[in-house]
Formats: C-alpha cells, sequence, structure tokens
C-alpha cells in the first residue's frame, strides 16, 4: 500500500510521544492531523492533557484501535511501540522523519502492518491536497 492509499483510507491515528512543547513538531502534526481530517489522539505517559485533549499513557489505553501508529520517538525506542501496535490490532506504523528502525518495520511487515519510515504524515498528507 502506497503512502497515499495509507493516507486516504486510515483516519484513526495514535500520535505516540507527541511533546507537550507547542513548538515541537509532534505538537503541530497533531493539530494538523485534528484540523484535517483525522481523530488523532496524543500517546504521552507523561501528560494528561496535550492541546486541549486528553492524553493516554498506552496505545492499549486508547478509547478507539488506532489504525496508524505514528511515532514521535528516538529510533531506539520503536521496537516496544512496534509490539504495542501490533497487539492492539493497528494496521499501520508511521516513523516521523529520521526516525528509522528496519528490525523494527520488518517486525510490523511480517506481523501484516504497513510501514511508513522517514516521512511527515503531515507533509504527505498536504502532497494530497494539491
Amino acid at each position: 500500500m502506497s503512502i497515499s492509499q495509507i493516507l486516504k483510507k486510515f483516519k484513526i491515528v495514535a500520535v505516540v510521544g507527541v511533546s507537550r512543547d507547542p513548538s515541537k513538531d509532534s505538537r503541530m502534526v497533531l493539530g494538523y492531523l485534528l484540523a484535517h481530517g483525522f481523530e488523532a489522539y496524543p500517546v504521552n505517559p507523561f501528560a494528561e492533557e496535550i492541546a486541549g485533549h486528553k492524553c493516554y499513557k498506552s496505545l492499549s489505553e486508547l478509547p478507539k484501535t488506532p489504525e496508524i501508529v505514528d511515532v514521535f520517538r528516538p529510533s531506539a525506542e520503536v521496537m516496544p511501540i512496534v509490539d504495542e501496535a501490533i497487539k492492539v490490532g493497528a494496521k499501520a506504523i508511521w516513523m516521523q522523519l529520521g526516525v528509522i528502525n528496519e528490525e523494527a518495520a520488518q517486525k510490523a511487515k511480517k506481523a501484516g502492518l504497513e510501514v511508513v519510515m522517514n516521512h511527515c504524515m503531515a507533509t504527505e498528507n498536504e502532497k494530497l491536497r494539491k
């Protein structure tokens, strides 16, 4: 499945590692997704609320199964996120710009998940709108 197909098909997104700092890219992407037709949930175990939205400590706490798990964590921290994404039944792992973990990507693919690595979800969605 291509990036454009993933973005058109899946609309429930868990943004893992979203920051409380409004100047961070993760916050800007969360806001973008919410403003452009996605049902986005912030996931950060150290925050109760981010950008006026309830924040969840893990993927398993979300009120809905995420279709896309958008990862804003260091590359070395992706594997446990992939493990949880597989466990909760996510359809895709999306590693943001600069996040690259081939081993985690292969594990996700083997489990049937779509994988996008080293791309910004907001930037890619914006390309589709033009």
